[in-house]
């Protein structure tokens, strides 16, 4: 047994013992996991300057809302921490005061129920909470968090809030606030003890507001395929075991909270996690993972049936995993032509601009404004998010479309997708609802 795993043998004891002391019921989450379906969006691109990162960790993907960059004209500013470093203060918190009362208000989050949703995921990074020494972050991001759970509340949608970034980064992924070649959280075990401190505030904002704030999510995407002899899987998992008891007993007493923990797979398969904060030692643990068919050479070159039949056999490998499962990511976008997906400059796979890549097809009117896609594209991408949301709500307990809004990428956005009748305005009523067979 490592180290790791001994330490959280400790607290798994500690943990249980503690919870049987309290009382022998279960968590009480105020939706029901495990028999109700989750059905939501990610509110990406508001609170971290957001950024969809696929594993090509050098790239930067400010593509959700590629004029807070462009407006810049600074081609190196590339994330949160550039765009705050390289240029003036005073102009890069007014861009970003704009920016979060305009990008995403209390329409909606009424237009996200309104679509039949009741899940939102809501990205923010660690400096909301805690800027240190040497960081240039700018603050400001906690009222608009505190809005939106009020907003949420009042249109009976639950939210899922979402470390998004850890000191250090956690992927390189300038998703995480700062892109760099490689994650360094893991590696300082002050990152870690920063990033607990900021879950127990997390935890404790919102540990009387379960019935709106269902679920924390500890850290978003750690790169555990990149985890040099084992790492950043071993700091995770211990990460994990802490997190539970940070936002479990976020009340500083025995008592324990309602609100579900959310652990990301960390890019690992779902086998690697089996027996993981199972649930007969562990209450209100789920597992988050991210689906996607367009950051690999091979996947950018599925034909559309192609597509559509991966998505269909995911049911294999999401079924019978022993925590609640929720898809936390995916979309019906099947191509990387969206403007910036793999960076400032950086081309696409799909039309062979990005390097090293070979052709496919051209972008044109795969990306963009929906006035100009064609009918039989629109035809695809419907039947592409309903063989998704069927995989994933038969073999999991559902899941959280990225995102509910872009500037110019509407096959990635739920909005548009609405606007235009490739979602449907209830998610139940499907066109295709035999198209996995």
């Amino acid at each position: 047994m490592s180290s790791t795993w001994r330490r959280a043998a400790v607290f798994s004891l500690f943990s249980l013992l503690a919870h049987r002391v309290v009382s022998d019921t279960a968590i009480s989450p105020s939706f029901s996991y495990g028999t109700e379906t989750v059905r939501g969006v990610n509110l990406g691109g508001w609170l971290v300057l957001e950024v969809r990162g696929s594993l090509d960790r050098c790239r930067p993907h400010p593509w959700i809302t590629p004029s807070l960059f462009d407006n810049t004209g600074n081609d190196n500013i590339v994330d949160e921490w550039t765009f705050a470093e390289l240029q003036d203060t005073a102009t890069a918190t007014s861009a970003l005061q704009n920016h979060w009362n305009s990008w995403i208000t209390e329409q909606d989050f009424a237009d996200i129920a309104a679509a039949g949703l009741n899940h939102v995921r809501l990205p923010i990074g660690y400096w909301a909470f805690d800027v240190g020494p040497g960081e240039p972050y700018i603050q400001g991001q906690v009222p608009y968090l505190q809005n939106a759970v009020g907003w949420a509340g009042n249109y009976g949608l639950k939210v899922i809030v979402d470390l998004h970034g850890v000191p250090g980064s956690q992927n390189g992924f300038d998703n995480s606030g700062q892109r760099m070649n490689y994650p360094e959280w893991q590696s300082n075990s002050t990152n870690v003890q920063r990033t607990d401190a900021i879950v127990k505030t997390i935890a404790s904002m919102f540990a009387n507001n379960p019935q709106v704030v269902s679920i924390i999510e500890p850290i978003n995407e750690p790169a555990g395929y990149d985890n040099n002899g084992n790492q950043m899987l071993d700091v995770v998992q211990q990460y994990y075991y802490d997190s539970y008891g940070n936002i479990r007993y976020s009340f500083g007493t025995s008592e324990e909270s309602n609100t579900v923990v959310l652990l990301h797979d960390a890019f690992q398969s779902l086998s690697y996690w089996s027996g993981f904060e199972t649930p007969s030692n562990w209450q209100g643990v789920a597992m988050d993972t991210h689906i996607y068919q367009m950051f690999s050479d091979s996947e950018v070159a599925y034909s559309d049936s192609q597509h559509i039949s991966a998505a269909c056999n995911y049911a294999s490998t999401l079924s019978g995993f022993d925590l609640w499962l929720i898809v936390g990511e995916w979309s019906p976008a099947a191509t990387d032509c969206a403007t910036y997906l793999n960076g400032r400059g950086i081309g696409a796979r799909y039309d062979g601009s990005y390097a090293g890549s070979s052709y496919v097809g051209s972008c044109d009117g795969l990306t963009g404004s929906a006035s100009t896609f064609s009918s039989s594209y629109q035809t695809f991408l419907r039947q592409f998010w309903e063989a998704q949301t069927i995989t994933f709500e038969n073999n999991a307990q559902g899941w959280i479309q990225w995102t509910w809004k872009t500037e110019s990428a509407d096959e990635w956005s739920y909005q548009a997708g609405l606007a235009n009748g490739w979602i449907p305005q209830n998610p139940t009523d499907l066109l295709y609802p035999n198209i996995c067979g």
